[in-house]
């Protein structure tokens, strides 16, 4: 009598700052996935990547401590092997050529997850790239001709470093909790504050915030209220 071969689930990791979305997720695709972990913020998704070093990562773009795409650039380091899949409310063709350099193999909208999601999932666990038809024409365009769809400097044009300046200034976080979450001193902190006051021409940590949240690196509602 033959014995049963049961198919071993694809093992994933769900990353979004917002925990009704990473419960609806995990439902959404707990048949064909073993979810081995959810994380709220990007510093927790790598440390998870590396821990679980899971086959397939959900990864938002928006999320406290950490930007999705900075958090996928590390994993890619870290855990080359694992596949890398956007779930994102950003619709745009820069974010989504963006996440695609980071190292991701897909790029969908949280709108349209519940009938997409699977699809994606499937296309992605092939080696192939998943992008939401939403967008799919612009992407192209954009890869063709970078330069005619984005003229105003992005976010995505600073360092990795400044970035994470950026964000964490966004947060509300102080130059001293900013150095010690990045093991730095206060002082190359405040350099890296000066050195995007002037790349941006804006003239304070107000301005630096909202440019951060406009750019959809820090969200609305956890943004700064300084």
């Amino acid at each position: 009598m033959r014995e049963m071969i049961t198919k071993k689930k694809p093992r994933l990791l769900i990353a979004d700052d917002h925990s009704i979305m990473l419960a609806g997720l995990r439902k959404l695709v707990e048949g064909m996935c073993d979810v081995v972990g959810t994380v709220e913020d990007g510093r927790a998704l790598v440390e998870s990547a590396e821990r679980l070093r899971p086959d397939l990562i959900l990864i938002d773009i928006s999320m406290p401590l950490l930007n999705g795409m900075d958090a996928a650039r590390q994993i890619k380091k870290l855990v080359p092997d694992a596949k890398l899949l956007f779930l994102t409310m950003h619709a745009s063709p820069v974010f989504a050529t963006e996440a695609l350099q980071a190292g991701g193999s897909g790029y969908l909208l949280k709108q349209s997850a519940a009938s997409e999601l699977p699809q994606a999932i499937e296309t992605v666990l092939k080696g192939q790239t998943y992008l939401t038809p939403a967008i799919t024409r612009s992407v192209l365009d954009s890869m063709v001709a970078p330069n005619a769809t984005e003229v105003k400097k992005s976010v995505m044009d600073l360092t990795p470093r400044q970035r994470e300046v950026l964000q964490l200034l966004g947060e509300g976080k102080s130059p001293k909790d900013i150095a010690v979450l990045l093991n730095v001193s206060v002082k190359t902190v405040e350099f890296h504050k000066t050195r995007l006051m002037e790349q941006l021409n804006l003239h304070s940590t107000l301005a630096l915030a909202k440019y951060a949240i406009a750019e959809g690196l820090v969200s609305a509602d956890t943004g700064s209220s300084q």
